[in-house]
């Protein structure tokens, strides 16, 4: 168990003042000092990334469900592949119960439709995740599929593993919610990230593709890997250096300048392989429709103010070395932003 010193001080009071005194563990999870909930320390020791602009920005979209124990309960299969997902037929030997209604559509021979899906689904017990990638399920009715190596694990927890596989870390805590690019409120978790291997991660025998809160790499790391800085790997802590400011990126969109202040105040983790020149982040499935409703343009792209915004942040992250079970957000006495409430009582 992680230490915290119960002395942090706030950088901002009136922030402050401002942060809800109360939260919803299924729109907001996990314990207080989840890594996914704690803020960026005054201990912060930051070393440069050199991340660079990359031919296109997209999302991670990610599934998750409030079961309810009136649904049906459906088997949940292996995928039979990472192409053909509904083809499987080997029992993972649990059930959920799902509307049949949901559907997620299988993968496609086409590489660019490869979708990692990580999902999590809460129990109708309201704490219980199951976590599974790539989810499918191709007909109304019929079963899941999914691979589920990480333990079940409770929303009020620490939140820290989960269903991306090239991490092991949780396919719930860091996800952009609905709402959160579009409110008028700050991010107030850290976020999640995806880079292209190839390009960026490091591999070596003594640091085999991935480090804390990361517990394991891809299964081919030590050949798509090849990467030169020793720091960047699964598991990484990326945030924006105190020195850098909205004025200095010359940021010009309501979404670049909402993602700056969460990758300032909070940061973001590195949780899976782009697999190519591409830089992700993972979002809740239906995020990006409700974007461009609001904005009027999308947030995948490879062109326009946003996405220059977006390569502008990506190119100002450093790494948080320091980051660490006992120095989560590189430690400090002081914090870049309030800490998460106190959850309600477990059910």
């Amino acid at each position: 168990m992680m230490s915290i010193a119960l002395t942090i001080i706030l950088t901002n009071t009136s922030a402050s003042s401002q942060t809800p005194t109360t939260r919803d563990p299924w729109l907001w999870p996990f314990s207080v000092t989840s890594i996914w909930n704690m803020p960026i320390g005054s201990g912060a020791r930051y070393i440069p990334a050199n991340i660079q602009k990359a031919g296109w920005f997209g999302v991670d979209r990610e599934y998750f469900y409030k079961l309810k124990a009136s649904d049906p309960s459906r088997p949940v299969y292996s995928p039979g592949s990472w192409t053909k997902r509904c083809s499987g037929t080997n029992s993972i030997n649990i059930s959920l119960p799902v509307p049949d209604s949901l559907i997620v559509p299988d993968a496609t021979l086409n590489p660019y439709s490869t979708p990692n899906n990580a999902s999590a689904f809460l129990q109708p017990d309201g704490k219980t995740l199951v976590q599974l990638e790539p989810l499918a399920r191709c007909e109304k009715g019929g079963p899941i599929y999914g691979w589920r190596y990480f333990p079940d694990l409770s929303l009020y927890g620490e939140g820290i593993g989960g269903a991306h596989f090239g991490s092991g870390l949780s396919s719930i805590g860091g996800s952009i919610r609905k709402g959160e690019l579009t409110n008028d409120q700050p991010i107030r978790h850290a976020i999640k990230l995806l880079f292209w291997g190839k390009k960026y991660y490091y591999y070596s025998s003594s640091r085999p593709g991935y480090r804390w809160p990361a517990d394991r790499a891809d299964s081919v790391a030590s050949t798509s890997y090849q990467g030169t800085n020793y720091a960047f790997v699964q598991g990484t802590l990326l945030a924006i250096p105190p020195s850098v400011t909205e004025s200095s990126l010359q940021l010009q969109t309501p979404g670049g300048k909402k993602l700056f202040r969460v990758l300032q105040n909070y940061g973001g983790y590195v949780v899976d392989d782009a697999g190519w020149d591409a830089h992700y982040m993972a979002v809740e499935q239906g995020v990006t429709e409700e974007f461009k409703a609001k904005y009027g343009y999308d947030f995948e792209n490879w062109t326009g103010a946003f996405y220059d915004d977006v390569m502008k942040l990506y190119k100002a992250l450093n790494i948080v070395d320091n980051n660490s079970s006992t120095t989560i957000g590189g430690g400090g006495s002081t914090r870049r932003a309030p800490l998460a409430p106190a959850l309600p009582p477990s059910p």
